[in-house]
């Protein structure tokens, strides 16, 4: 009998925080080759960071890390295998490591370990966030939008202030679709249960001023980030049935999706969601009870690299556009440059352009090159980026390891 013996070793999971990001999480799992592969996760980082040191560690510290499946069976917990909580969202951001090692000891990008291109670039739409777009809380509330910070591209004040003049912005960017959510502040103020006619009136303003100012020259979204219950959703869509729009997303709580089926089925607007599930069974759900015509999947919260293809190729056989979900972090917007370039049935690519000019370029090398509203892959080997050597060395900047001694 031959025992298979790893050529190279997972040595040590190191965690990386940064006080003035305190939602983010970077992961490097070592090699004792001296590969280093990074991972990310965001939002809630405390009980992610535990699992990945208390329970990971001992799986993975002597495995092959370039056995991604094998390392993710043996990651297998008796809770959190559903969902997108803390034990989902540490086996991603494991998982986003690991495809990453993988792809430098065999010299491949992500891409090419999927089975390669479809396409050299992507059109991205913008979600117009300010760079302190919910910096601190978990909470997608008005609270913690971060208004007017005076930093580029507040883009949260800009559509509700002047969404004529954002739209013309994008488009001299190359950017031909925005995504925007002024119905938000009513949710907050009635706990999503009911909406007036006057706060939805106010709240079509920016629509009404994208469309007068330049016609359907600029695609629109509406994001209701899951805050409403069924009939006052159903009043949104109604009203907002005149735009036009790509989509409607998030409109109810992802709990239920015979009512997120319901509501889809009283609106010719295209429903998208799906971005705080996880694991592969939630999205067989969503898909199969035609809740939603766009599935949108946060890589870092629904299981990772391998779960992104799995329900990229169940949409596929659905015959339904996949998008992937961005407002998180640049690793994270990494991988999905990779998985847009290969997933033959991503149309778009999300990104915040206020994060990617901002706060992105401050912690890792090598973003994903965005030219003229066209985002594309990294080079080099894995997902292609490094965490910076001078964002490592900052004073605010902190890590934990597990070495298995």
């Amino acid at each position: 009998m031959v025992v298979y013996q790893p050529a190279m070793k997972i040595s040590a999971l190191e965690t990386i925080r940064c006080d003035s990001f305190p939602n983010m999480l970077w992961l490097q799992v070592h090699t004792d080759e001296g590969l280093i592969g990074l991972g990310e996760v965001h939002f809630g980082p405390g009980p992610i960071e535990s699992h990945i040191h208390d329970w990971a560690a001992q799986k993975l510290i002597g495995r092959d890390p370039t056995q991604v499946e094998a390392a993710q069976d043996a990651l297998a917990f008796y809770l959190g295998f559903a969902g997108s909580g803390a034990e989902m969202r540490a086996h991603s951001a494991l998982d986003i490591a690991l495809w990453d090692l993988w792809g430098q000891a065999s010299g491949q990008s992500l891409t090419e370990l999927l089975g390669g291109a479809v396409r050299e670039s992507i059109p991205v739409y913008n979600t117009c966030a300010g760079s302190d777009y919910v910096r601190e809380t978990t909470g997608i509330r008005p609270s913690s939008f971060g208004r007017n910070s005076g930093k580029r591209f507040d883009d949260i004040d800009a559509f509700l202030t002047r969404a004529d003049e954002l739209a013309h912005e994008l488009l001299e960017m190359g950017i031909t679709a925005m995504k925007i959510w002024p119905f938000d502040f009513a949710a907050e103020a009635h706990g999503g249960m009911a909406i007036s006619t006057a706060e939805i009136n106010t709240a079509l303003e920016p629509f009404e001023k994208v469309r007068k100012a330049l016609g359907d020259r600029m695609a629109l979204k509406a994001e209701l980030h899951g805050l409403w219950h069924l009939p006052a959703a159903r009043r949104i869509a109604e009203a907002l049935e005149p735009f036009a729009l790509d989509w409607i997303e998030d409109p109810v709580r992802m709990d239920h999706m015979g009512t997120l089926a319901a509501f889809s089925a009283t609106t010719t607007t295209p429903v998208a969601g799906g971005e705080t599930l996880g694991g592969l069974a939630a999205f067989r759900d969503l898909i199969e009870r035609e809740a939603v015509s766009v599935p949108i999947m946060d890589i870092g919260w629904g299981g990772g690299i391998g779960v992104a293809r799995a329900v990229a190729a169940l949409a596929d056989a659905f015959r339904l556009p996949m998008a992937f979900h961005d407002c998180s972090g640049p690793v994270a917007l990494a991988v999905c440059a990779h998985m847009a370039m290969h997933c033959r049935n991503v149309a778009e690519q999300e990104i915040t352009r206020a994060f990617y000019y901002g706060w992105y370029e401050e912690m890792v090398t090598d973003l994903p090159p965005l030219e003229n509203g066209r985002l594309s892959a990294p080079d080099g080997p894995g997902h292609g980026l490094v965490l910076r050597p001078d964002f490592l060395a900052r004073d605010d900047v902190h890590s934990r390891r597990s070495d298995g001694t």
